[in-house]
């Protein structure tokens, strides 16, 4: 909304002042590079400078194209089993990345067979890692929308992950269950996640959450996965 506010405004100033008119083509990617350079401001993770860059500049085209609707519709239908839920848990999809699963990793006791589960799995990579590397873990991923809970489950078994893969909302879990809680889920979700881990998990039991911290909660450790990227925050229960 800035970049837009940003670069409508300067289509109404150059005229009048420089004589200098801006083209729809060109004020979408003048808006695309300023939208991407604010998620980096704000440092948000990677791939959200590619579709702020992008966005814009795919509507430009596709109205040029003038596509047919049915291409609409089936994006609209992807969009509804990947985002399947977000209207009411407020959690859109936020894959993470092998970084954050090895620093993950190193966080976890050697030795022991802990209980661990990331809540909003979504294609399953940091549980299929978490159970490649930990072997002897049990690693549960739980995911509410439909198409990620599908990629993960059939990616699981294709590659012989001992993995569990549920489809579900995590607040049907009872955190009590696991020794480990990650989370890469959204800011307006933390407080609520707060209170389940507090009320739920066993003392000792690790509450993890990627880049979203729990507002006016200290957190126990924190750790930059990718150097200057988003952190991974971690509590200790009890």
């Amino acid at each position: 909304m800035i970049a837009f506010a940003a670069v409508v405004l300067l289509a109404f100033v150059l005229p009048p002042v420089a004589g200098v008119q801006i083209s729809i083509a060109i004020a979408a990617v003048m808006q695309g590079c300023l939208a991407a350079l604010l998620a980096r401001v704000f440092r948000l993770a990677p791939w959200w400078m590619v579709i702020a860059f992008c966005f814009p500049i795919a509507i430009v085209v596709s109205n040029a194209v003038q596509l047919p609707s049915v291409v609409y519709l089936a994006a609209f239908l992807l969009f509804l089993v990947l985002f399947w839920s977000t209207f009411r848990t407020q959690v859109p999809f936020y894959p993470s990345n092998e970084a954050v699963w090895r620093a993950v990793t190193t966080l976890l006791p050697e030795g022991r067979q802990l209980r661990v589960i990331d809540i909003g799995s979504g294609f399953g990579g940091m549980v299929m890692y978490l159970s490649r590397t930990r072997p002897e873990c049990e690693v549960v991923g739980i995911e509410l929308a439909p198409l990620p809970w599908i990629c993960s489950f059939v990616r699981g078994r294709a590659s012989g992950s001992a993995g569990r893969f549920v489809r579900g909302d995590y607040d049907s879990v009872n955190f009590g269950d696991f020794d480990v809680v990650f989370a890469y889920l959204s800011p307006a979700a933390m407080p609520a996640l707060w209170r389940k881990a507090h009320t739920e998990m066993c003392k000792g039991g690790l509450l993890l959450s990627y880049e979203f911290a729990i507002p006016g909660v200290e957190p126990g450790m924190v750790i930059y996965p990718s150097g200057d990227g988003p952190a991974l925050y971690g509590w200790r229960i009890g």
